[in-house]
């Protein structure tokens, strides 16, 4: 028998270049120190543990999606070609779900990957951020490629998606570039939760159907999005931070222009450069804001008192850990 997996990812907050990584474009990205965890432990049947609620699987119905808080193990589980194991999944998370902080897929890098160390296989990183992409793109959400990638390596990196702007089936398109940022290049960001939920997919999914029609806004937008990206790569390694904040300046006013954004979380932003961020902008879809400030601390005070949810201070760190005890 199989002995426990505990598997752990983290989420991921958008500094300068996102969504383009769903367009072939250029992200910069860095790794939350929340996490979420995965553990799977043997057992004489197939249960899923949420914590409060637990799930017996024991048809093949009992695999199919319900939109509820079961649904990440269910498509891990028949995403891996492991609905006949005989365990215990048992989950938990740090990382505020519907912040477009990537807590879903963080879940899923690390359901995936426990799954399969579980039955004994291990995949390379790029390899796993590919499967649990394709996994969440056909059964969860439309999603692009930078959560997974993150997800699975942590840290601080600049990616690059070119080649994969039409999303194509699954081995046949090219592997994102990953380049890990120095780490002396921590950058003096803070992450305000600012209560503004949308789902990643209702986002993102109108501004697809536009850009794939061809609507020169969008396409322009994200094409510009992108190359500031590869100038945000360079102004971090020149530790140039003021041009750093003035271009995630710019990719949060293309965003709000395009809709992607919404009232909380474009007052929050414009909070935090009146309290002397640098450069302000959504973290992700929306949720949260990421924001470039000298004294992050003094910014984190200023949030709370505005009525913020919650504050996370990101910092690079490790990406998908696997912890196996022999049976």
């Amino acid at each position: 028998m199989n002995g426990t997996v505990t598997a752990s990812a983290p989420g991921r907050v958008g500094i300068v270049g996102n969504p383009t990584d769903m367009y072939g474009g250029s992200v910069i990205s860095c790794s939350t120190k929340e996490r979420a965890r995965v553990v799977i432990r043997p057992a004489d049947r197939l249960v899923l543990d949420a914590g409060a609620e637990q799930r017996v699987v024991s048809t093949p119905d009992d695999l199919a999606t319900r939109k509820d808080i079961f649904d990440i193990a269910r498509v891990a589980l028949a995403g891996t070609e492991s609905t006949d194991l005989r365990a215990q999944v048992s989950w938990s998370t740090d990382i505020p779900f519907r912040a477009g902080l990537s807590g879903s897929t963080a879940l899923l890098v690390s359901m995936v990957a426990g799954l399969l160390a579980f039955r004994g296989i291990r995949h390379g990183p790029y390899h796993l951020a590919e499967l649990v992409r394709r996994i969440e793109y056909r059964n969860l959400t439309f999603c692009g490629y930078q959560d997974a990638y993150m997800c699975t390596f942590g840290g601080l990196h600049y990616m690059d998606f070119r080649g994969k702007e039409f999303h194509l089936e699954y081995g046949t398109d090219p592997l994102a570039t990953m380049e890990p940022m120095p780490a002396a290049a921590a950058l003096p960001v803070v992450v305000v939760i600012t209560g503004g939920q949308r789902v990643s997919g209702g986002v993102h999914t109108p501004l697809r159907e536009r850009w794939l029609a061809g609507e020169s806004e969008v396409v322009e937008a994200y094409r510009t999005i992108a190359s500031l990206a590869r100038e945000g790569k360079k102004a971090i390694l020149e530790n140039r931070l003021d041009r750093l904040g003035a271009l995630m300046n710019e990719n949060q006013a293309l965003t709000r222009e395009l809709g992607g954004s919404n009232p909380e979380d474009d007052r929050f932003i414009e909070l935090a450069r009146e309290a002397g961020a640098s450069g302000a902008k959504l973290a992700g879809s929306s949720g949260a804001i990421v924001a470039l400030h000298e004294s992050p601390r003094e910014l984190a005070r200023a949030m709370i008192e505005a009525g913020a949810a919650g504050i996370l201070e990101p910092a690079p760190g490790p990406g998908l850990a696997i912890e196996q005890e022999d049976s």
